[in-house]
C-alpha cells in the first residue's frame, strides 16, 4: 500500500519524532492517522498512511473520524453541567430520576460516569476468568457477522439499557470497578428525564456551540458522517469466505452514547483544552472529574469520564475510544494547556487483530509528548 505524509507546523520545528512515530503507527497494520500536538513549542499537526484502502491520498488533516468512547467524556461534562446547575445531584440515586429500570437504588449518578454501579454492559461482559457474556450482536466475538448484517438498525436507547437490566449485575454498586457502555446509555436518558429534551440538542446547546465546534455531531441513528473523512473497513468469514467491507456508513445506535459521537482532532483539542481549562465546569466539580478512582490497570486510573493516567512526567487526563474501523485518542495535561489528539482508521475484525497495534499507538504517542505511562 502506498504511504504518504503530511505535517503542517506553527512553528520552524519540523518535529521529525512525531513525524516518525505516526510512518511507524501505519506500518504497524493502520490505514492511516492524522495526529495533532498542541504544547509549549507550538502547534503540530500531521498524517500519514491513506485515506483509502489502496488509495494514495492522505488522511485529511480535518477530516471527522468516529470517535468511539471520547463520547463519554462528552457525556459526563453535559451531565455534570446539569449538576452545577442544581438539575441533578451526583450522588442521588438513579431509581430517583428513572424509577422505570428496575436499577439497584444504591446506584448513584456518580457510580455510572465512574463505571462502578456494577451494571451489566449491553455489549458484553468479559469477565476475569474469560467467561464471556453477550448482549446484543457486536463486531467483536462470535456475533460479528449478525452485526454486519444489523449495522444500519435502529436500537432505541431504552431497550439497550433494557437489555442490560436483564443480566445479573457485575457486582454490588460501589464495590468495584468495571467499564460498560450501559452507564453512559442511562446518563444519556437522564439527561433527556431532567431537561425534558433530546440529548443532542442539549449537547449542541451546552457544550458544542459554545466551544464553536462546528465539526462535532451527535448522530443519534443516522448512518452518515461528514465530508471529509477517512474511511473505515471491516473484515469478516462469511460462509468459509473472507470478506472486507466499508463501514464508513454504519448507524451508531448500537452504541449510543456509549460511543457513538463524531468529531475532528481540531475540535477534541479545543473541548478538553477547555474542560481542562475550567471553561466548562466550575472548580470543585472539575477536580471531582478528575479525581482518581482504582481500575486495577496499571497507571491507569478513572474519574468521572475521563481516565487519569500517571505518566513520568506528571498526571494526564484522557480518554479514547474505537468504533469498527474508526479510532480517537484525546489526551491533556491538566491544566490544558498540552494536548495530543489523534484520528485513526483501519481494518477492523472480530478478533481485535487490531488491538495490539492501538495500544501500541497510544503508548507510542504519550511517550513522546506527556512522557511513559508509568507503572
Amino acid at each position: 500500500m502506498a504511504r504518504t505524509t503530511h505535517e503542517n507546523t506553527t512553528t520552524l520545528d519540523a518535529r521529525p519524532e512525531l513525524r516518525k512515530a505516526i510512518e511507524e503507527i501505519v506500518e504497524a497494520g493502520f490505514t492511516g492517522i492524522t495526529l495533532r500536538v498542541h504544547d509549549e513549542r507550538g502547534e503540530w499537526v500531521g498524517s500519514a498512511g491513506a485515506a483509502e484502502l489502496g488509495g494514495t491520498a492522505k488522511p485529511p488533516i480535518d477530516g471527522h473520524v468516529r470517535i468511539g468512547s471520547n463520547t463519554k467524556t462528552f457525556t459526563a461534562t453535559l451531565v455534570l453541567r446539569l449538576v452545577a446547575e442544581g438539575r441533578i445531584v451526583l450522588d442521588a440515586p438513579m431509581s430517583r430520576y428513572l424509577p422505570g429500570f428496575g436499577l439497584d437504588e444504591r446506584i448513584t449518578v456518580r457510580m455510572l460516569l465512574q463505571h462502578t454501579s456494577g451494571v451489566f454492559n449491553f455489549s458484553g461482559e468479559v469477565y476475569d476468568d474469560g467467561t464471556i457474556v453477550p448482549g446484543i450482536p457486536i463486531p467483536y466475538g462470535p456475533s460479528a457477522a449478525e452485526w454486519v448484517d444489523l449495522r444500519f438498525h435502529t436500537y432505541r436507547p431504552d431497550d439497550l439499557v433494557r437489555e442490560a437490566s436483564a443480566r445479573p449485575a457485575r457486582f454490588e454498586p460501589g464495590t468495584g470497578w468495571s467499564y460498560s457502555n450501559t452507564n453512559y446509555v442511562l446518563a444519556r436518558l437522564l439527561v433527556e428525564e431532567v431537561t425534558g429534551r433530546p440529548f443532542a440538542e442539549q449537547m449542541r446547546q451546552r457544550i458544542l456551540a459554545p466551544l464553536g465546534l462546528s465539526g462535532t455531531v451527535v448522530p443519534d441513528a443516522s448512518p452518515e458522517i461528514p465530508v471529509p473523512h477517512a474511511h473505515a473497513y471491516y473484515r469478516y468469514e462469511d460462509g468459509g469466505e473472507r470478506k472486507t467491507i466499508d463501514v464508513t456508513r454504519q448507524n451508531p445506535s448500537w452504541i449510543s452514547t456509549g460511543g457513538d459521537m463524531i468529531s475532528t482532532t481540531r475540535d477534541l483539542h479545543t473541548f478538553i483544552s477547555a474542560l481542562m481549562g475550567g471553561e466548562l465546569l466550575p472548580a470543585p466539580l472539575l477536580a471531582e472529574m478528575c479525581a482518581p478512582h482504582p481500575t486495577g490497570i496499571p497507571g491507569m486510573n478513572y474519574g468521572l469520564g475521563v481516565f487519569v493516567l500517571t505518566t513520568e512526567g506528571g498526571t494526564v487526563i484522557s480518554h479514547n475510544g474505537a468504533a469498527v474501523g474508526h479510532a480517537a485518542l484525546m489526551y491533556s495535561t491538566p491544566d490544558g494547556r498540552k494536548t495530543l489528539t489523534a484520528a485513526l482508521n483501519c481494518v477492523d475484525d472480530a478478533d481485535l487483530a487490531i488491538a495490539t497495534a492501538f495500544r501500541g499507538a497510544q503508548a507510542r504517542l504519550v511517550a513522546e509528548v506527556f512522557g511513559p505511562v508509568a507503572g
